[in-house]
């Protein structure tokens, strides 16, 4: 029986869109690194990053190994296992009827799919004890967005994540089950929110949403007020 490889790959743009890129890790069936990979896509988004790099990581693996991937962008799994399907009966049209944003990665990737066992793994990105690869993953696209250099290696040159954001504990909530609630209504609880030690306002998400960097956030995800609307504190500096 073929071992299971597991790998995680991730995508960077600072602006967003700006500086961008792609980058992916590849372990043993134990979750040991082997070996990564990471590129520059010049001014471009996240979304274009996070799919490059698994268009990347699937092209570089190979298809008749089952494979299991991680990553933090739920776009990117949700547009190969669940809109795919639909925009390729709806001649790649959204179903708003709109064309299909990033199509020709999504059908290259949808190509590189085929006929392989890929197993998608949602993690939560920059979490005390997240996910190990996925963060090696978040520091090697970082890296090669800010610097505009493709890189690489194996085991023994990993790039060393930075250390996550850690967050004051907060107590559990009952979900809502108003079916008018949206993720813009996450402000309307005063004792949700709390302050962080650099005085910005922070809740753990109510519901799924989008960050105004077009990156989500999950449900249970700390975010805190950027711009006018919510999203992660990590962008809250950009839209200050």
């Amino acid at each position: 029986m073929v071992e299971r490889v597991i790998a995680a790959c991730d995508g960077a743009a600072k602006g967003n869109p700006g500086p961008a890129a792609w980058a992916y890790v590849v372990a043993d069936a134990a979750g040991v690194p082997q070996r990564w990979q990471a590129g520059p896509l010049g001014h471009s988004t996240n979304n274009i990053g996070e799919l490059t790099a698994l268009e990347q990581l699937l092209a570089s693996t190979d298809p008749a190994v089952p494979l299991e991937v991680r990553l933090d962008s739920t776009y990117t799994r949700d547009a190969v296992t669940k809109w795919l399907v639909g925009w390729k009966r709806n001649g790649w049209k959204t179903a708003a009827g709109k064309p299909v944003a990033n199509r020709e990665l999504i059908q290259h990737i949808d190509e590189l799919l085929t006929g392989r066992d890929v197993t998608f793994v949602y993690v939560p990105a920059h979490q005390v004890g997240g996910d190990p690869l996925n963060a090696i993953a978040d520091k090697a696209a970082s890296d090669a967005a800010r610097h505009q250099q493709a890189a690489g290696g194996t085991a023994a040159d990993l790039p060393e994540p930075d250390p996550a954001r850690t967050t004051p504990a907060r107590a559990a909530r009952p979900a809502s089950s108003s079916a008018g609630s949206s993720a813009g209504s996450l402000a309307g609880s005063s004792a949700a929110k709390k302050r962080s030690s650099g005085g910005s306002r922070t809740l753990a998400a109510r519901f799924a949403g989008t960050c105004p960097c077009t990156r989500p956030y999950a449900k249970g995800d700390t975010i805190t007020k950027v711009g006018s609307s919510w999203g992660h504190p990590e962008c809250a500096g950009a839209h200050a």
